[in-house]
């Protein structure tokens, strides 16, 4: 009967498959298997690896693998969190996947992007870790119908076997889009915006957070998430986006 059962299943996926085949989540192209990418857009698909600044995932020149590095941005601005990982640099493909989950109602690239993520936040340690997304004011949340943030902490969440408090935190003051802003008023405009739930502070005490974005461009929405945590009385906090922006060079 089990065995007739997967059979069925089987014979029911081959169907689907065969009907809607796997796209690609770039181009729309086929590929063999569901959330994947096609040859050409993996290619055009700025992963990132090697030497790494530890407070923020930027990529550095070198093969110096020390875990204490720290690029140009985060010796001038000194982080509020422990440690900071992405998975891409926020150009080519990787930008087009981003503003597709945040404004193009792409939600299934949420599964394989926090694939990506859970590999670069291997060597963090996480026992006893808590992830929470970076939240949306409710105004906000109200006209896009989701939380880009949630979706990558959640699927993220799975992937690393670690529980999820999708609000954690709150947004207590709606702030302005951030395009554009100068790092400073990117800074001024987000301090003291987020809190931790008050129904959920308890969920915190005492242990390490992972907080997950989108897109890191000059860390303030995280620092002001940090704050928040470590304010409520977290355990240290760490970071992780899809995407990292970076100066051209």
């Amino acid at each position: 009967m089990k065995g007739s059962i997967k059979v069925s299943q089987l014979g029911f996926q081959t169907a689907v498959s065969l009907v809607y085949p796997p796209r690609c989540l770039g181009c729309g192209g086929q590929v063999e298997s569901d959330f994947g990418l096609c040859g050409s857009c993996w290619r055009d698909t700025p992963f990132i690896g090697g030497s790494i600044c530890d407070s923020c995932g930027t990529p550095l020149p070198g093969e110096n693998h020390d875990d204490c590095l720290k690029c140009d941005d985060c010796m001038i601005t000194p982080r509020s969190w422990t440690k900071g990982r992405a998975a891409l640099l926020y150009k080519d493909n990787a930008r087009r996947m981003v503003l597709a989950l945040k404004h193009g109602d792409r939600q299934e690239i949420a599964e394989p992007a926090a694939l990506w993520m859970s590999r670069a936040i291997e060597d963090l340690p996480l026992e006893n870790m808590l992830v929470a997304p970076i939240p949306l004011h409710w105004m906000r949340l109200l006209k896009r119908r989701y939380n880009q943030s949630a979706l990558l902490a959640q699927a993220l969440a799975r992937h690393a076997g670690l529980p999820v408090c999708p609000d954690l935190l709150q947004r207590q003051r709606r702030t302005q889009p951030m395009d554009g802003m100068t790092k400073e008023v990117r800074f001024t405009s987000v301090k003291g915006a987020i809190r931790a739930h008050p129904k959920r502070r308890h969920r915190l005490a005492g242990r390490p957070i992972l907080l997950v974005d989108d897109v890191f461009t000059s860390g303030a929405t995280l620092s002001s998430a940090t704050d928040a945590c470590l304010a409520a009385g977290s355990g240290p906090v760490y970071v992780v986006t899809l995407a990292r922006v970076i100066k051209n060079t």
